[in-house]
């Protein structure tokens, strides 16, 4: 994706330049944030709707400060795809049973911080054409690589990451879900997964400097992947890398946001036949800082009622079983920790957060079939987006992941962060 720099602000700049440079409109508004739980939140994120905010006419941007008028990085995000902005979303530290006051102005010139969340998507036209970016992707059943006779996007699909971990979507019939791991917090190259010619090129599994490619895949759908359960059938979205055509007669796909905290794609597949049912199905996964996870929520339409969702956590190199993890009410974590690395390389661990009131228990994969080398999580489907996070801790980003102990008390932690409530007030 092609960046315009307008201006760059580090988050901790003070903006005594900033409004020289960049008009400041009025009606700006106080913003308290209140964490009413009783641990620290780290990287918390915030979401206002534009109908709680003042906004001038014309076109504005926000300028969001700290008491002591330290900038916090912030976006405006379109949700729906009018060309109107939905959602002011930034993340904060707030101390336990703390409160954090901010100002919110509006200012004619939109501030360019340092990036902390990317996705990145690339496709060709034909095998001797070059990788271009591209926003968006529609993929019929019969256009996958073995029909093809060759990979038209880079890394298989979008890849997307913040400053911790990167992840990427097989968007070539697939449908798994696979690990960058990140050795540095900035964000990985464009041209990864494109050799010099431009021609797609699988260079992400060398390491370098920002990381590389790391999770065995196998025939799973990787770490958060998804499939159903037809009583005790697993039905696969989509098909394996020997066939030729999908099972999925039309594939969408479209980046809805890439900014500075927080990246948001969606992916729709329409008439997805894996037995002799029809259904649709959507994904919207969306990543921010601080956290070594993705968030994804998943629409499935057309069922009869004897489904349920099957979330998957491969288990390629383990024989080892999850461990459940109820922390609170609202989440339960399904755990693994070995080595799930290409060649049992390294440590990583993996896991689940799933909602509490819907998870119905896990088991295995079959052995054979389509859909294999997976624990698969039971989701009942209700009507309603089922909402979920996945986790993915290298032992090379942070060398405590080696120990299975503190990987689990990580995902504890961050099940508690992401349970804790916070108030927002606006006046």
């Amino acid at each position: 994706m092609n960046k315009l720099l307008l201006f760059i602000v580090p988050a901790t700049l003070c903006v005594s330049g900033i409004f020289a440079q960049s008009a400041k409109r009025d009606k700006a508004q106080q913003i308290i944030l209140t964490n009413i739980s009783t641990i620290d939140l780290t990287d918390k994120g915030i979401s206002i709707k534009r109908s709680s905010l003042n906004i001038p006419k014309g076109t504005v941007y926000p300028l969001l400060l700290s008491s002591p008028q330290d900038t916090i990085p912030a976006q405006l995000d379109d949700l729906d795809g009018d060309d109107n902005w939905d959602e002011l979303f930034f993340v904060v530290n707030i101390p336990a049973n703390g409160k954090k006051a901010c100002t919110l102005h509006w200012v004619d010139k939109q501030p360019v911080f340092v990036r902390q969340t990317s996705v990145r998507f690339g496709k060709r036209s034909s095998a001797t054409d070059p990788v271009q970016p591209a926003t968006s992707e529609t993929l019929y059943k019969n256009e996958l690589p073995k029909s093809l006779g060759y990979q038209r996007y880079q890394t298989d699909g979008p890849s997307w990451e913040n400053d911790k971990v990167g992840f990427r979507h097989y968007l070539d019939g697939r449908n798994a879900k696979d690990v960058f791991g990140k050795r540095a917090a900035y964000m990985s190259p464009e041209n990864v997964g494109i050799n010099a010619a431009g021609a797609v090129e699988d260079n992400y599994h060398v390491m370098a400097d920002w990381g590389r490619d790391i999770l065995a895949v196998g025939n799973s759908v990787g770490i958060g992947g998804i499939a159903l359960f037809k009583g005790d059938s697993v039905l696969r979205l989509g098909v394996t890398v020997n066939d030729s055509v999908n099972n999925v007669e039309k594939t969408t796909f479209k980046i809805v946001s890439e900014g500075t905290v927080r990246s948001i794609m969606n992916i729709k597949y329409y008439d997805w036949k894996p037995a002799d049912r029809s259904y649709n199905a959507e994904e919207t996964i969306s990543i921010w800082p601080g956290m070594y996870a993705y968030h994804n929520s998943v629409n499935i339409t057309g069922v009869n009622g004897d489904e349920n969702l099957a979330i998957g956590m491969v288990n390629l190199n383990s024989d080892k079983q999850p461990v459940e993890i109820r922390t609170g009410s609202k989440w339960v974590a399904l755990v693994s920790h070995d080595k799930h690395t290409y060649n049992k390389e390294w440590w990583l661990g993996l896991a689940l957060i799933l909602p509490a009131d819907a998870y119905l228990g896990y088991t295995e994969a079959p052995k054979k079939g389509k859909l294999t080398d997976s624990f698969l999580a039971r989701v009942k489907l209700t009507g309603r987006p089922v909402e979920y996070y996945a986790v993915a801790g290298w032992e090379l980003s942070d060398p405590g992941f080696k120990d299975a102990g503190y990987f689990q008390r990580y995902v504890e932690n961050l099940v508690k962060q992401l349970s804790a409530a916070v108030k927002v007030s606006i006046r």
